[in-house]
C-alpha cells in the first residue's frame, strides 16, 4: 500500500488509502489508523486509488465499523470500484458499512 493521506475535521476523519488491502499492507494501515482516532467518531474512507482487498483488509474495516459504532458514529467507503464491490456483496459486507459505488461520483 502506497502512503495513505489523513484528515480530520470536527470529529470526522478521512482516510485515502491507494493500492492494495491485503494481508501484507493491512497491519500497517490499522497501525496507522489508530494513531489518528482521537476524537473521531467517523471515518469516510475513500476507496478512488484502492485496487484490491483481501480479508486481511476487511477484517481492519471491519475493526473500525465496530469501534465507530461504539462512540456513536460510522464508516463509510465513498467511490468503491466494482471489483471490490463484488467482494463486498459475496461477504455480506455491505449490509455492514455504508458503501458508495465509484460510479456514483459526482
Amino acid at each position: 500500500m502506497s502512503a495513505t493521506v489523513y484528515e480530520k475535521t470536527n470529529g470526522v476523519l478521512r482516510v485515502y488509502p491507494e493500492g492494495r488491502l491485503d494481508t501484507a499492507t493491512s497491519p500497517a494501515l490499522e497501525r496507522e489508523l489508530h494513531q489518528h482516532l482521537e476524537g473521531v467518531t467517523d471515518i469516510v474512507m475513500d476507496f478512488a486509488k484502492v485496487e484490491y482487498i483481501s480479508s486481511g483488509g476487511l477484517r481492519v474495516l471491519l475493526a473500525l465499523e465496530q469501534l465507530m459504532e461504539e462512540r456513536g458514529g460510522g464508516l463509510s467507503l465513498t467511490h468503491v470500484n466494482e471489483n471490490i464491490i463484488e467482494i463486498f456483496e459475496l461477504v455480506g459486507f455491505m449490509e455492514v458499512v455504508k458503501v458508495e459505488r465509484d460510479s456514483e461520483r459526482e
